[in-house]
C-alpha cells in the first residue's frame, strides 16, 4: 500500500533539453487536467476513480493521463484490494520541479540511441508457461522453448516465460577517447501468469556485461483490457499490456525510474574494454517472487517501442 511521503523531494531539469526525463516532465506537465491530478494528490494517495471522481474526468481519462505522469516520474502507483478485485493507487512524488535551461556556452553531452526488437535476442532460457507472438500470429508451439530457436523469432512483437532471461548483444559503438557517463535502458514489461492475474508479484533482473544491476518487482501480469498497440486477434484472457520502466546506471549508482536500487557503477561494466554491450533480463531462479516476464515489442502492449537503450558520453580534452 502507498503511503504519503511527509518530505518529498525537489526534482531538478538541468538543461539537457534532450535527455528522455526532460522531454517527459515537459510533456506531463503540459496539459491542465495533468496538473489538477497533482494538485489533488499533493495531500492524499487516491485511486483512479476517486480522482476521476473528484475531477469529474471519466476514468478513462483519468488512466491514461496517470500513465503519462507516472512515465515522467511525477507519480508512483500501486495496487490494493478493493470490493471488486484490486485497484489502481496514486501518490504525487515532487512538491517542486526546478527547469533549468541550456545555455550556448554549456557544454553538451553526445547520446548513441539504439532500438533494439524483442525478437533479436541471441540467448535464452525459457520455462513454461512460454512463447513467442508477432503482430499477425503465434510463433512456434506456446509452451515449447524449442520456438524461441524459430528464425521468425525476429518477427516477435510478446514473448513470455515462467523463469529464464534473454540476452541481447550490441555494437559497442562509443567512439575514440569518449567517457561514458550514462547507461539508459527502456521497455515495456510485467509479470508473467497463467493467462493474467493483477495481483501475481515477479522480480525482473536486470545484467549488463555479465554485471547484475538489479532487479524489479512487477506487481502484475496485465489483462482483462486490450492494450493500445495489442491486436484485436490477441485473446483478452492472456496478457495485454506492461508498465513502461527506464533502467539508468552512470558513475554513482544504478536505478529504475530515478529510483536507486544498487551501488554498481557505469565503470563496472568495462565499456572501454568490450566491442559489444550484452543485455541480459530475466527472472532468477532463487528470486523473491518468482512470477515470470511479459515483454512488449512495439506492436503490442500500451507503448509503441522496442527495447530503446541511450549511451551518453563526453570526448576527453
Amino acid at each position: 500500500m502507498l503511503e504519503p511521503e511527509p518530505l518529498r523531494r525537489k526534482l531538478i531539469l538541468d538543461g539537457d533539453i534532450e535527455t528522455p526525463e526532460f522531454v517527459n516532465v515537459l510533456k506531463a506537465l503540459d496539459s491542465q487536467n495533468r496538473l489538477r491530478i497533482l494538485r489533488y494528490l499533493w495531500d492524499r494517495v487516491a485511486s483512479i476513480s476517486d480522482i476521476a471522481v473528484a475531477l469529474d474526468i471519466p476514468a478513462s481519462t483519468v488512466g491514461i493521463h496517470v500513465e503519462t505522469l507516472e512515465e515522467a516520474g511525477l507519480i508512483r502507483t500501486g495496487y490494493e484490494p478493493a470490493n471488486r478485485g484490486i485497484q489502481k493507487i496514486c501518490m504525487r512524488m515532487f512538491d517542486h520541479i526546478e527547469v533549468r535551461l541550456p545555455s550556448f556556452d554549456q557544454p553538451r553531452d553526445q547520446t548513441i540511441e539504439i532500438p533494439i526488437p524483442i525478437g533479436t535476442f541471441v540467448n535464452f532460457e525459457a520455462i513454461p508457461t512460454c512463447g513467442l507472438v508477432s503482430a499477425k500470429g503465434v510463433i512456434g508451439v506456446i509452451d515449447d522453448p524449442v520456438s524461441f530457436y524459430e528464425l521468425s523469432r525476429a518477427e516477435a512483437q510478446l514473448i513470455w516465460f515462467k523463469q529464464g532471461f534473454l540476452e541481447y548483444r550490441i555494437p559497442n559503438r562509443l567512439p575514440p577517447k569518449a567517457i561514458p557517463e550514462t547507461l539508459r535502458l527502456s521497455m515495456e514489461m510485467c509479470s508473467e501468469a497463467p493467462q493474467y492475474d493483477l495481483n501475481w508479484p515477479s522480480d525482473i533482473t536486470l545484467w549488463l556485461n555479465g554485471v547484475e544491476i538489479g532487479y524489479w518487482t512487477s506487481p502484475a501480469d496485465f489483462g482483462g483490457e486490450q492494450g493500445r498497440f495489442t491486436p484485436d486477434w490477441w485473446p483478452l484472457r492472456n496478457c495485454q499490456y506492461g508498465l513502461l520502466k527506464e533502467w539508468y546506471i552512470n558513475e554513482q549508482e544504478s536505478g529504475i525510474d530515478g529510483r536507486r536500487i544498487s551501488e554498481v557503477k557505469l565503470s563496472d561494466l568495462k565499456l572501454a574494454e568490450s566491442k559489444t554491450i550484452s543485455i541480459k533480463l530475466g527472472v532468477k531462479p532463487d528470486a523473491k517472487n518468482i512470477g515470470g516476464l511479459n515483454l512488449f515489442g512495439s506492436q503490442f502492449g500500451n507503448h509503441a517501442q522496442d527495447i530503446l537503450l541511450w549511451l551518453s558520453y563526453r570526448l576527453a580534452e
